[in-house]
């Protein structure tokens, strides 16, 4: 079958992006840009290993992430050339079975998913080369050295280059050492399958890329990477096996009714060792005393925890300038400032156990919506507080999640929003199950999307 092999492209200088340091090295939503693209090759089942060729000047910096991150598959780091080119071949000389597959992918695109790596592996089956690319939107026009038009391609055929690109390693080993011997003739091709065209090494066939996976190349692309993060969400698809929870001390606040009563019930029938707290057994989430108390209590019972919850939360209806101050207080304090008090109470026994943070949002935390001005705020709220606390958290090892599900059916819903159809709702269990999996993902700092079953 052979291996598949990812090439890592990172020894540029960046000084488009105008930073101090290259902009692989620049962190947004708790990593460097780096290490967002590493981990999306460590996911993948597929790909076998990963080199990443980096700027001689920046190889310690290379070795300090190597060191705080746990990676499986990155076998080798090595110096890169003057040129994208040379780097390419470079990380090629690494390889040495030539039947291999190799992925070459700037170290810049953080968002590529795994369906597009995928998609890759599987052409290669068929072809020797293959790019990613997306259709333009804009017109495409070609000018002169005085920047008058002198062509407009037909639209539909343009397509917009992206990376990786994918080749059998003989192949693109053969292009690039075709390109040596040509050296004067090289100078307008900036990527590999533009070797492949150039020396006529085969038909490249092209996979579908998408808007997201970016390149960041100008301090623009910062801002906007910093956006996409901000709003990055997964779905929990994989089959992470409930069982798993079995013996783990799990706390759920607010743990009497809907999501959090769900939650506590699934966990406790997979074996877990659950404990619920709420307003009705005198634990109010806004005092820090009552949290505190709360998971001393279990941990003098238990010796250790593993896993808080935070579902507690009230939904007011009203525009702002008619409801009362006390009334807004309230729920900014059940809503947000309980998050707050619990993640901040609990980090003391999760560093025992390198355990994880689970919170809620809802999907009105993307735009703020008339009547919902308080909810919505205090929902988007809690999402940047979860990406702040896991990479403030992440030295210890704690993960930090919110959980963010549709319409979903349950008490609070049903008193704010009487009778609905039921088949347009999710079920309070279908949240918990996805409530269950992050908590066993390994996942941080991440939105999760629930999304009912179509």
């Amino acid at each position: 079958m052979g291996k598949v092999h990812a090439i890592l492209l990172a020894s540029g200088e960046g000084e488009r992006a105008g930073y101090h340091l290259p902009k692989q090295f620049i962190k947004i939503a708790g990593k460097t840009l780096i290490e967002h693209t590493i981990e999306v090759f460590e996911k993948n089942p597929r790909v076998d290993d990963v080199i990443i060729i980096i700027n001689p000047l920046y190889t310690s910096l290379m070795e300090d992430i190597l060191l705080r991150n746990d990676y499986r598959k990155v076998q080798k780091v090595l110096q890169g050339g003057k040129s994208r080119r040379e780097s390419s071949y470079i990380g090629l000389q690494a390889i040495n079975d030539d039947n291999d597959k190799v992925l070459i992918h700037d170290a810049v695109r953080p968002f590529l998913r795994n369906e597009i790596i995928d998609d890759c592996i599987d052409a290669l089956d068929s072809y020797d080369s293959v790019d990613v690319a997306i259709p333009s939107p804009d017109t495409i026009i070609e000018v002169n050295e005085e920047s008058r038009i002198t062509g407009i391609p037909q639209r539909e055929r343009l397509r917009r280059g992206q990376t990786p690109q994918g080749f059998r390693t003989g192949v693109i080993k053969k292009a690039h050492e075709m390109a040596m011997a040509s050296e004067n003739e090289m100078a307008h091709i900036t990527d590999d399958c533009g070797l492949i065209l150039k020396f006529d090494l085969g038909p490249i066939y092209v996979v579908q890329g998408e808007e997201r996976n970016i390149k960041i190349t100008y301090p623009e692309d910062i801002f906007l990477a910093d956006k996409i993060f901000q709003t990055n969400s997964y779905s929990i698809q994989e089959e992470i096996p409930l069982e798993a929870i079995e013996g783990k001390v799990v706390v759920i606040f607010g743990g009497s009714k809907g999501i959090g009563e769900a939650t506590a019930e699934m966990a406790g029938h997979y074996g877990a060792r659950v404990h619920t707290f709420s307003r009705g057994n005198g634990t109010d989430v806004t005092s820090f005393t009552d949290v505190s108390d709360a998971l001393e209590q279990v941990y003098r019972k238990e010796g250790r925890i593993d896993y808080v919850v935070n579902s507690a939360g009230v939904l007011r209806i009203g525009k702002l300038n008619t409801r009362d101050i006390e009334d807004i207080v309230e729920e900014i304090n059940i809503n947000y400032i309980g998050s707050i008090t619990v993640a901040k109470a609990s980090v003391q026994y999760l560093k025992k156990s390198q355990g994880g943070i689970v919170l809620y949002t809802s999907s009105s935390y993307t735009r703020g919506r008339a009547l919902y001005s308080v909810y919505s705020s205090s929902k988007a709220a809690i999402v940047n507080l979860t990406q702040a606390l896991a990479e403030e958290l992440m030295p210890s090892n704690i993960k930090v999640n919110v959980i963010n599900p549709e319409r979903t059916d349950t008490p609070m819903r049903r008193e704010n929003f009487g009778k609905e159809p039921k088949e347009t709702l999710l079920t309070a269990g279908e949240v918990a199950e996805a409530s269950l999996k992050t908590m066993l993902s390994g996942l941080s700092g991440q939105v999760i999307d629930v999304r009912r079953k179509q």
